[in-house]
């Protein structure tokens, strides 16, 4: 990676935390911070937003159509699903609070 590389993917995994924070908190939940989970989310979502343009949920297979992609770009269209039946998010990034 260059060091132009680096920067960008630390600027946007910067920015996706600071928008994944504001997110889970406007929704009423917060980010999984158990064992460095929602650290390591945002790594790979920084990652596939530098490969592939987009925050591609990194616990998901991209198709590679991006049509079909569209539905895993975080928050993907499962999350609130998930976090309403199982109490968080596929990749584990955004859960219920802790009551």
């Amino acid at each position: 990676m260059t060091e132009d590389e680096k920067k960008t993917f630390e600027e946007f995994e910067e920015k996706i935390l600071g928008w994944a924070e504001r997110y889970a908190e406007k929704n009423g939940w917060e980010l999984n911070r158990k064992d460095n989970q929602a650290s390591v989310v945002v790594k790979g979502l920084a990652k596939n937003r530098v490969m592939y343009g987009a925050r591609y949920c990194p616990c998901r297979i991209r198709s590679g159509d991006p049509k079909v992609d569209r539905d895993i770009i975080c928050p993907c269209r499962f999350h609130r699903d998930e976090i309403a039946k199982d109490g968080y998010c596929h990749c584990m990034l955004f859960k219920k609070k802790e009551e």
